[in-house]
């Protein structure tokens, strides 16, 4: 009786050893069967990455990549829409706040943003810049500093109309130590329109955005918020280098997939991902614009994220954010 168990024991672990080798392979189907649609929460012209990706995508998924753009209420509106949707073959691009930002912001949101949202891989990092008017003749985060606190409650600061940078410049002010003013306005371009002619003294955007007004000699940069140098402004520091590592941010954009996407797709998509983010079909265009294509693990990605929700967590603390209905 023994032996016949013992026999029964062995011939089942043999093929219970079969079957887990043999399942993954059976399951793992080609994917993707059809056309692959992309939820972009920002507006069109503002979706270039998104864009560059898809194309490269599509052709090595031998499937269209059809770009949704779903803009509106700083990205909740295009999350949300995603989250509900539940379809095995839409992805989500966009910036990691849904996971880090708007939860700090929001009391309450349409998704649960660690749940319904899974991290694939990164896709790109923006360039952030901390800019100045030409008038103000800065070329230093230091001077800023200087001047502000000789000038106490007179300068003011524009930290753009939503997500992080609500959070990242209103910290640097508070943990510097400046009584700085903040101002908002209606709409991003009118924030930058008062940079340029000096109604604004300090403002936090991309470096997409600042890149002409530079080049035109109406803003100067005093730092990047990236942990690195940006390739097209190498001059200017990091606000790491400049001494100043409580703003430092990279711009993260990736991709992500719904709540039950299988494990081998999530490696697999990434690793397409990787592999796209290092063809000059995609490095180039987003350098000529000051963003860096970079593909990553999905646990690199997720990572990246969680360390980002912490650091902004903290600042929101410190600055007394409380989230908003």
């Amino acid at each position: 009786m023994d032996l016949r168990r013992g026999c029964l024991f062995v011939l089942t672990a043999a093929i219970a050893t079969t079957l887990t080798i043999s399942t993954p392979a059976a399951q793992a189907e080609p994917w993707p069967q059809r056309a692959v649609r992309l939820i972009v929460p920002f507006s069109a012209g503002t979706d270039a990455p998104a864009r560059v990706f898809a194309e490269q995508l599509a052709k090595r998924w031998k499937q269209p990549v059809v770009i949704e753009n779903r803009a509106g209420a700083d990205g909740v509106i295009g999350v949300a829409a995603f989250t509900s949707m539940r379809d095995d073959h839409t992805l989500l691009f966009y910036a990691a706040a849904p996971i880090t930002t708007f939860p700090v912001i929001h009391a309450k949101l349409p998704y649960d943003p660690a749940r319904d949202l899974v991290p694939i891989s990164s896709a790109v990092d923006v360039g952030i810049v901390i800019a100045a008017p030409e008038s103000l003749k800065l070329d230093s985060l230091a001077e800023l500093v200087r001047l502000a606190h000789a000038q106490p409650g007179k300068l003011n600061y524009y930290p753009s109309n939503g997500g992080s940078f609500l959070i990242l410049l209103p910290g640097f002010v508070r943990s510097a130590g400046l009584d700085m003013v903040q101002v908002s306005y209606r709409e991003a371009s009118l924030g930058l329109q008062d940079l340029v002619v000096g109604r604004v003294h300090l403002a936090m955007t991309s470096l997409t955005n600042a890149l002409p007004l530079v080049r035109s000699g109406k803003l100067r940069l005093l730092a990047v918020t990236n942990r690195r140098r940006a390739p097209l402004v190498p001059e200017v520091p990091t606000v790491i280098e400049a001494g100043y590592p409580q703003l430092a941010f990279d711009g993260l954009q990736g991709f992500f997939g719904p709540r039950d996407i299988p494990l081998e797709r999530r490696a697999r998509i990434a690793a397409d991902i990787r592999a796209v983010a290092a063809d000059s079909a995609v490095v180039d265009p987003l350098a000529a614009i000051g963003q860096i294509a970079r593909g990553s693990t999905p646990d690199e990605f997720a990572a990246a994220i969680a360390d980002q929700r912490a650091d902004l967590t903290a600042l929101a603390k410190l600055i007394g954010m409380k989230p908003t209905q």
